[in-house]
């Protein structure tokens, strides 16, 4: 596959892996609504700490080049 392909397939899959991310984001964000839902401070800080390391690793794999094994997230 030439160099274009690849950056053309990239471009795709970013574009629409990224989209799905943050709209994956925002519904984790309507598990805020208390109305609906009952949590607790701790379940939050769990929620955070996974997202926040799930970025933090797909950053790492970004500047290395290299690959994580994925993570089960469970309250």
């Amino acid at each position: 596959m030439s160099r274009e392909k690849d950056r053309e397939k990239f471009v795709h899959l970013a574009e629409k892996r990224v989209q799905r991310a943050l709209k994956d984001i925002h519904l984790i964000g309507n598990l805020s609504n208390k109305s609906n839902y009952v949590y607790t401070d701790e379940d939050a800080k769990k929620i955070y700490k996974a997202l926040n390391q799930a970025v933090q690793e797909m950053k790492a794999r970004f500047d290395s080049r290299g690959s994580e094994p994925e993570q089960l997230f469970k309250l």
